[in-house]
């Protein structure tokens, strides 16, 4: 388990912290949790699904068909994916809910990033929160906001029914292997909808995620070809002349800013 500190003057006024470089911390994450600002860009290069917890759906990035492996993390660290989900993008700090209810800024400090000497400060001369800190707190405060505003979407997504099982299907050596625990958007179900649903979905600000979901599917395949390329690089080292993974299906990009 990640060593998880509360970011305090006591504790880190003296020291200071890197940019990650590598997302080898992500390599274990078969799925990364979305909010609904970053889906149309996410869309347009990843596969998105449904995961449910407690209960309730979550949108999520499908970054590998198998659990405790991101296909999208490179041997070496790189993303290979053309959009990184924003849950990632504030490493090595996360929000935690404190017992009183507020969220505190907390930074992984067994993360590798954390030092006395090498990177940024986390607290500036006058004992004030350094601007980079500044920045990170301001970055993940507004996607846990976003993801208050997902969770509302989701919840009527779910009243209405409009989420179902993902059947996803693999060809493996061992013969053909289910893929468990993913959801989509039933498209059927969308369709039937009558009128007075179809409008408390409209009102929710639900169709924009139910659309980028749907469009997203299509991108399952990169995925597969991904899996392959590790498979042949885990077994054989089959590598391109300058070393790396040959990738060239993977040409698109995309960025989001919250503002």
């Amino acid at each position: 388990m990640a060593n998880l500190q509360a970011v305090t003057k006591d504790r880190h006024a003296g020291k200071r912290w890197q940019r990650y470089s590598s997302y080898s911390f992500a390599a274990n994450d078969a799925v990364a949790a979305l909010v609904v600002q970053e889906l149309p860009k996410a869309c347009m290069t990843l596969p998105i699904g449904f995961i449910s917890v407690e209960g309730r759906y979550v949108p999520v990035a499908v970054q590998g068909l198998a659990s405790g492996k991101n296909l999208l993390v490179a041997p070496d660290g790189r993303w290979l994916g053309g959009y990184v989900p924003a849950g990632y993008r504030g490493y090595p700090f996360v929000l935690a809910n404190a017992e009183d209810g507020r969220q505190v800024l907390c930074v992984i400090e067994d993360s590798g990033l954390v030092s006395e000497t090498g990177g940024e400060a986390f607290f500036d001369e006058s004992g004030q929160p350094s601007k980079a800190v500044g920045d990170v707190l301001n970055f993940l405060s507004q996607v846990a906001a976003n993801r208050q505003a997902t969770q509302n979407i989701c919840a009527v997504l779910q009243k209405h029914e409009l989420i179902q099982p993902w059947p996803i299907k693999l060809q493996t050596e061992a013969g053909e292997q289910a893929v468990q625990g993913l959801f989509r958007i039933d498209e059927a179900a969308l369709n039937a909808l009558p009128a007075e649903a179809l409008d408390e979905v409209r009102k929710a600000g639900a169709l924009p995620m139910v659309y980028c979901q749907l469009l997203s599917m299509q991108h399952l395949q990169k995925l597969g070809q991904l899996a392959q390329q590790h498979a042949a690089a885990q077994a054989s080292s089959l590598q391109t002349a300058d070393g790396e993974l040959d990738l060239e299906f993977l040409n698109d990009g995309g960025t989001i800013r919250f503002s």
